[in-house]
């Protein structure tokens, strides 16, 4: 990957944005930064004033601890996420939904419209809603990821960057979807 910033006559007209969020596992953390020129950066903080505060110092330091790790650790995080991604796609292909298998994300997109037709859920949100509480497992509904919420109504979403002790007892709750689709 070459960064547009990297190109002399791009550099004084560019502006990196970045953050630790995905990379490291620190979604909560809203820590990222923007490189740009001075002229650039001025403005930046213009309006950064006004729509966010700073982040904690201690997060800070964990976000400059991050930054030093080597590329072990990205060799260790995309074995991590292989193993976490295989774990939920297999135990979801054992349901009655229908996951589409991610190649570069943390989470994975079912089709559930056998499902929810079965057990007459007018769409994802309620989708989410039954499996909460019905299975034991939170998901995301698909309509939270469309401009037009229509497109996502038969999908939904589950998030594998989890420790593998919670991803086996994901398995064990979903284990209990053909079950439930065949006693309704």
């Amino acid at each position: 990957h070459l960064s547009i910033a990297s190109f002399p006559e791009m550099a004084e007209r560019s502006i990196t944005i970045n953050s630790i969020s995905k990379t490291y596992s620190l979604t909560g953390w809203r820590v990222g930064w923007a490189i740009a020129s001075d002229r650039i950066t001025k403005e930046i903080r213009k309006v950064h004033d006004f729509l966010t505060v700073g982040a904690a110092t201690p997060l800070q330091e964990g976000a400059a601890f991050a930054l030093t790790l080597g590329e072990g650790y990205y060799r260790w995080l995309a074995e991590f996420y292989q193993n976490a991604r295989d774990t939920l796609y297999y135990a979801l292909l054992e349901t009655d939904l229908h996951p589409y298998k991610p190649a570069g994300a943390y989470y994975i997109m079912c089709e559930c419209t056998d499902f929810m037709q079965r057990h007459q859920l007018p769409n994802s949100l309620e989708l989410a809603y039954f499996l909460v509480k019905n299975i034991g497992v939170a998901t995301v509904p698909g309509s939270s990821f469309y401009s037009d919420p229509g497109y996502g109504q038969f999908q939904i979403r589950f998030c594998f960057c989890k420790n593998p002790e919670t991803l086996q007892k994901a398995q064990s709750y979903l284990s209990k979807i053909p079950k439930a689709a065949r006693d309704h």
